[in-house]
């Protein structure tokens, strides 16, 4: 397989691990490597170190350092913020709404709880992915519990009005949950401007390691433990902390705030450059998510008549590592949950590509992808029935 050229453009899923985050790591794997729960000063070093990374990421949000917990990365989180509040306030009531364009790590468990006697509301989305406040706020009950809305969707870049629901939320005195796993260390974001009580996030979606991440509990909050054991994280989290990733998703998010402004200047510049050039240049494409409204770094379109897996293996053909809303599930291609919540009709659905950019993406690699996906496109309809009966009646 002859590829011209490595682009990698699907930095949703993850992202390279910065080199200063790297050396920022290293000490704490074989020569600071005592337990920060120890009481002896080796110990006292690696928490030490704890404690910092925790203060960077708290002061990133705007919160205290106390609300901050070490997980094992988003998924973690979001399981641990539906599962204990829904354990903790069961007696007040057993409803929980979400919306339909959620991450499967949110879904899933809220299926889980359905099966454990709780009641879920999937709130619809608009044709761009936004979730109406209007429409959290006439879902609420005298026996909800829990909110949960995703910051960000991790397909379309849709940025959800969180200021505003997390204001409905307060009004009713009922508990607001984001996933912000696509949108932390990317876009400003402050738990107590928006009302948040509780966040999720990931290291390695901002250049930090795999396996870590925090869950923000605000305050006054009062719920379990997720995983029981010993009496790290002020007792809610047990297990011994992984004080490398600790230190390494604080030195990301040092690194994501201190450059955020120009990384979101040059990624918007890069992301509305192709989108203008893909849609004078492709016939039949459509832009999926808000234009303004979206994560800086992302691209989601579809393009009709073609299956987006086949242009997925043509593009890893030419280099260029990209994701679409297909999935392979059980032998058969499922388009994704999100592209048909926002009303898309199952054939065009399956004919998305998600490109998502990073800080080094510049318009020249662009243009490249864009001149691959042209021939691809074509390559691909020429060899569909679809779009041959299209052409033949107009």
């Amino acid at each position: 397989m002859d590829k011209e050229k490595e682009l990698y453009l699907d930095n949703a899923a993850t992202t390279a691990v910065y080199p200063e985050v790297v050396d920022t790591m290293l000490p704490y794997f074989s020569e600071l490597y005592g337990n920060p729960s120890s009481i002896y000063g080796f110990g006292a070093r690696s928490k030490k170190a704890v404690d910092e990374a925790r203060e960077i990421i708290a002061k990133s949000i705007g919160a205290k350092t106390e609300e901050i917990y070490f997980t094992a990365g988003g998924s973690e989180s979001d399981n641990w913020a539906l599962v204990a509040m829904a354990q903790a306030y069961k007696d007040k009531g057993k409803h929980i709404i979400t919306s339909k364009i959620e991450h499967h790590a949110i879904l899933h468990t809220c299926e889980y709880l359905e099966r454990n006697g709780f009641e879920v509301t999937y709130l619809d989305v608009d044709e761009k992915g936004f979730v109406n406040p209007k429409d959290v706020e006439a879902a609420i009950r005298p026996d909800t519990i829990l909110i949960s809305i995703m910051y960000a969707n991790n397909e379309i870049g849709t940025i959800e009005p969180i200021g505003e629901i997390g204001k409905t939320a307060r009004e009713h005195g009922v508990y607001f949950h984001t996933d912000a796993v696509q949108a932390y260390g990317h876009i400003p974001i402050n738990v107590d401007n928006e009302n948040i009580d509780m966040l999720s996030a990931s290291a390695h979606k901002l250049h930090g390691p795999k396996g870590i991440g925090f869950l923000y509990i605000r305050k006054g909050i009062k719920m379990g433990s997720f995983i029981h054991g010993g009496a790290q994280e002020r007792s809610r989290r047990a297990g011994t902390h992984n004080v490398p990733g600790i230190v390494g998703m604080g030195k990301a998010a040092e690194l994501a705030m201190e450059h955020m402004k120009e990384n979101m200047e040059h990624q918007i510049r890069v992301r509305d450059y192709f989108i203008e050039n893909v849609k004078k240049e492709i016939p039949h494409v459509k832009v999926n998510g808000d234009l303004k409204r979206r994560l800086p770094n992302n691209i989601n379109v579809c393009f009709r008549f073609i299956e987006g897996e086949s242009m997925l293996i043509m593009l890893d053909m030419k280099g260029i590592c990209a994701s679409s809303g297909s999935a392979c599930t059980s032998g058969s291609l499922e388009p994704s949950h999100v592209l048909l919540a926002i009303g898309l009709p199952h054939e065009t659905a399956h004919g998305s590509l998600r490109l998502t950019i990073s800080e080094e993406t510049t318009t020249e690699d662009m243009d490249y992808v864009l001149r691959e996906l042209k021939a691809i496109v074509g390559r691909l309809r020429d060899m569909s029935p679809l779009y041959q009966d299209f052409i033949s009646k107009n």
